[in-house]
């Protein structure tokens, strides 16, 4: 990978175990260097969740050679591999009353002049261009179903029992079902990649905010104090990039 590829790109990352959880069963890798940052969100109870999202985050810190297209192939691969062991392997394995393991993945990759969002699940990723805050991602839920094929508001659909129920996450079926967004950049752009446990306690004017500030630190320092100043009820990780 070239130099000029990624040496525009800083990054600050975080995670936070909340107000309620006893552990924290989110990861995150950011790996400004290689043009690369993630976030995964576990699921399946403390020690499944927490192996989950672990594996995925060391599964993507292995390097990778090639362009934009190469790169994201081979991100889709190992996370295709994973999904096999965490449904296969490792569940049918596992000794324990709840065998569910799996996580939710959202990972950003830059290469030059262009960037790809992969994600499955409710994990998410954010583009803060000209001033304006974009959610490039769009929930793999229950709740974002009922909006897409019901016509629900959103306001409705949350009053489902179960909205926030997952449609996709690595390792919760046999067939991963990856999305993908691909994008040119603009001078300016930062990005936020975020477990729920963030967004669900900010509003989208308290994320464009923090997003107008002008170092992924900064940006990173007050979405926390807001998110950890309110109920803070499940684990909080987010990566915040920037050129």
């Amino acid at each position: 990978m070239s130099e000029l590829a990624v040496r525009h790109w800083r990054s600050a990352a975080r995670t936070d175990t909340g107000k309620v959880r006893a552990r924290n069963e989110d990861a995150f890798l950011a790996l400004p260097e290689q043009g690369l940052w993630v976030v995964a969100d576990g699921m399946g109870g403390h020690q499944n969740g927490a192996l989950a999202s672990r594996l995925i985050v060391e599964q993507l810190a292995e390097p990778s050679a090639g362009d934009l297209q190469q790169r994201l192939n081979e991100l889709r691969k190992r996370l295709h591999v994973l999904n096999r062991r965490l449904g296969q392997e490792l569940t049918v394995t596992a000794a324990r009353p709840d065998p569910v393991i799996g996580s939710t993945v959202v990972a950003l990759l830059i290469e030059g002049d262009r960037a790809a969002c992969v994600w499955a699940g409710d994990s998410r990723c954010y583009l803060w261009r000209g001033a304006r805050l974009y959610q490039l991602s769009r929930d793999h839920s229950l709740l974002q179903q009922l909006i897409d094929e019901q016509g629900l508001a959103p306001q409705e659909a949350a009053r489902h029992p179960a909205a926030h129920a997952l449609t996709r996450a690595i390792g919760a079926s046999e067939e991963l079902k990856l999305e993908i967004l691909e994008l040119e950049l603009l001078p300016g752009d930062a990005f936020l990649l975020c477990s729920d446990g963030l967004y669900q306690g900010l509003s989208a004017d308290d994320l464009s905010a923090a997003l107008s500030l002008p170092s992924p630190q900064l940006t990173l320092n007050r979405l926390f104090q807001q998110a950890l100043d309110g109920p803070a009820r499940d684990n909080l990780s987010a990566v915040v990039i920037r050129q």
